[in-house]
């Protein structure tokens, strides 16, 4: 049985542009645009030709795409113009881009109140445009803004916006979710409606999220015939963002209902890239990506409690519905106080470090787990610290070397230009073979000078650690009073850009700190195979 063909359409460019806190550079617009073509998505639009200088940079000259059709966005002419005499229409038309993608008024209300125009006129622009377009040879699609919306109050014009850009030639048709409030039983029952009208061969979805629905809504719009899909990576959008195509694509490529029936352009060997290429998006953008996000969170395949674990050892069909490495992520047995033996032999076969099943060490292990957790330590949050922990009761973590003390002052100031400003001073006296070693440093903080002293002169070793850097702090007080308990994870990053994270716990701020410290520049001494 041959399955039908489903086309994706990425709008990260271009509406994922439109995220608070999100701003594209054009080099980052490059990357991008290659990385989903990559991927295999069909169509990449890559922005707004004439609406900023970085979009009109970036269709000045069209990247090289294998598979995907680069595609430029932007209005139907206005109202009271001519396709000759609409300057933003004349940017999409030069535009270095294989397909123009129209955004037009399907809702009366918008019609009325937003453009300030008449039904008619707004026909007669979709018209236009999509004849103009096609004229220099570009295929053509047109997203009809606030379509169920407007289907509810008024579908007779809400049919004919669809109706007049398809008859124009247009090769598909969108109906936008725009302010993303429709519920998917209503989206299939519209599209559904529409198909009666517009083939479904030429029929989009573009969903928001405002209702935590866009996936569910995509694919309520597939099974009414709608063809082709428009989403964001990570879900990026304007307000509670687009519709993401990171939980669709293996939804539709691994669940039996979509699989059986339909073909994408993602193989299985690019879907297997897919959770990097979520968090490479991610990390371009500095932001941290989401833990718990369907198929590509680091917590998507996360087994806590000592049961499930067990029973994952035996059979990961037991609590996983696909198997992580089909997105290119990977499961993991939490060591957390809910563990049990099961949790923490699976942890060390993901570390790679060898033991004895008949150890006594083992026992000693979760126990001392276990007493440290009570006391605040979160090793399913320091997967590093964990390692270590893990090693050294087990005995193999050779003592690199000793800090015997160190010391902190903060002290406030004024400096040259007369500008009153805090200064942080470290000394760290660490012993090497036998020998002592001092360092002091200056810090904008007591951390950042502790940091700094510590990794100053680390004798034989230093040459291990002068790719380490720390890439995030993050503080959490345990308990309340002026006796609190403090916990400290830091995030560190290598030459290679490997990560891991470590952890200290204390009533003292800086020591927990300290511990944290001291555990990162451990593990990579360990991690590089330093030798003792």
């Amino acid at each position: 049985m041959s399955r039908e063909r489903l086309y994706l359409f990425d709008t990260t460019l271009r509406d994922g542009a439109q995220t608070n806190g999100v701003d594209f550079t054009l080099q980052d617009k490059q990357v991008i645009a290659k990385m989903l073509d990559d991927l295999g998505i069909d169509y990449v639009e890559g922005g707004y030709p004439g609406a900023n200088p970085t979009d009109t940079e970036f269709f000045s000259q069209k990247p090289t795409l294998r598979h995907a059709r680069f595609t430029a966005f932007g209005m139907t002419r206005r109202p009271g113009r001519s396709t000759s005499n609409d300057p933003g229409l004349a940017a999409l038309i030069e535009a270095e881009a294989d397909a123009i993608c129209f955004v037009a008024k399907s809702s009366a209300y918008q019609v009325r109140v937003a453009l300030g125009t008449t039904n008619d006129e707004n026909l007669a622009s979709i018209r236009d445009s999509v004849k103009a377009a096609k004229a220099v040879g570009r295929e053509v699609m047109v997203d009809c803004e606030h379509f169920f919306d407007g289907y509810r109050e008024d579908p007779v014009f809400a049919l004919a916006c669809a109706m007049a850009a398809y008859e124009s030639g247009a090769r598909w048709v969108v109906l936008c979710d725009t302010n993303g409030g429709t519920m998917p039983n209503e989206i299939e029952a519209t599209v559904r409606e529409v198909t009666r009208h517009v083939p479904g061969s030429h029929l989009g979805i573009h969903a928001h999220n405002d209702t935590e629905q866009a996936v569910a809504n995509s694919l309520a719009a597939v099974r009414a015939g709608a063809r082709q899909i428009q989403g964001t990576l990570n879900g990026l959008g304007e307000r509670c963002g687009n519709a993401n195509l990171c939980s669709l694509i293996p939804t539709l490529k691994l669940k039996k209902e979509f699989a059986d029936l339909f073909d994408i352009g993602v193989t299985e060997d690019r879907l297997a890239a897919l959770t990097q290429a979520s968090r490479t998006l991610d990390n371009m953008l500095n932001r941290a990506p989401n833990r718990h996000a369907p198929y590509v969170g680091e917590s998507a395949f996360v087994t806590k409690t000592g049961i499930h674990a067990s029973a994952i050892l035996k059979d990961p069909a037991t609590y996983e519905h696909v198997p992580p490495e089909s997105v290119g992520n990977r499961r993991k047995v939490l060591v957390s106080d809910q563990a049990g033996r099961s949790n923490v032999l699976a942890e060390l076969e993901r570390a790679n470090i060898a033991f004895d099943r008949n150890d006594p060490k083992l026992g000693r292990l979760i126990q001392e787990m276990k007493e440290r957790e009570a006391a605040g330590y979160a090793y399913e949050s320091a997967n590093a610290s964990f390692d270590l922990l893990a090693r050294r009761t087990l005995g193999r973590v050779p003592e690199y070397f000793d800090v015997e003390q160190f010391d902190v002052n903060v002290e406030q100031r004024y400096n040259s230009h007369g500008q009153r400003i805090t200064v942080a001073m470290a000394v760290v006296k660490v012993r090497v073979d036998g020998r002592p070693l001092i360092s002091a440093a200056e810090g904008n903080g007591p951390v950042n000078a502790l940091d700094v002293a510590l990794r100053k002169d680390l004798g034989k070793y230093q040459k291990y650690i002068e790719g380490l850097k720390l890439i995030d702090y993050r503080v959490r007080i345990l308990n309340g009073g002026t006796e609190a308990v403090t916990r400290v994870l830091l995030e560190s990053e290598d030459e290679e850009g490997e990560r891991w994270t470590t952890i200290g716990v204390s009533p003292n701020i800086i020591d927990a700190s300290f511990q944290a410290l001291m555990d990162s520049v451990f593990y990579k001494l360990v991690k590089s195979g330093a030798s003792p």
